[in-house]
């Protein structure tokens, strides 16, 4: 069974899935020095990824954020699936954010002034999240679904 877009989830879906794609779409196109850079900072966070050549790491990233960004677009793909794909990318993005040194005011959560590009990945995790919740619509005090809304979807 398709799922249904709600209406409500078609703002959020179009703008950080275009923002994602294009994101991804960037980056396939990056130099030698971009993929360094990139993967500097994604291996600084994250060093288990200092086995992964740089320039193949950048094209997998790439390759993530325009799979991400398509699900997002893409209305057939069912809002908690592009929800879930969503809060897994922007939370490996977040954790850059906590774990870079510089990118937070010490001893705070608050974004340093270079941190402030990173901080908004905190945004889309929290669509992402947004998204997980579509379609779990429960009625009444009730811990269970009602039969009404069993096989629609809500």
């Amino acid at each position: 069974m398709l799922s249904v877009l709600e209406p409500r989830d078609i703002p959020p879906r179009l703008v950080t899935g275009a923002f994602i794609l294009n994101s991804g779409l960037g980056k396939l196109k990056a130099d030698e020095p971009t993929a360094q850079a990139l993967h500097g900072m994604a291996c600084t966070a994250y060093p288990f990824l200092a086995k992964v050549e740089a320039e193949r790491f950048t094209r997998l990233l790439a390759w993530s954020e325009i799979a991400v960004g398509s699900a997002l677009l893409v209305p057939v793909v069912p809002t908690r699936l592009a929800g879930l794909a969503l809060t897994g990318f922007s939370g490996g993005l977040l954790g850059l954010y906590l774990r870079l040194p510089g990118m937070r005011e010490t001893g705070s959560l608050r974004p340093s002034e270079a941190g402030v590009p990173l901080a908004k990945d905190a945004w889309l995790f929290s669509i992402g999240l947004g998204f997980l919740g579509a379609g779990a619509h429960r009625c009444g005090p009730s811990a269970r679904r009602c039969r009404r809304h069993r096989g629609c979807g809500r």
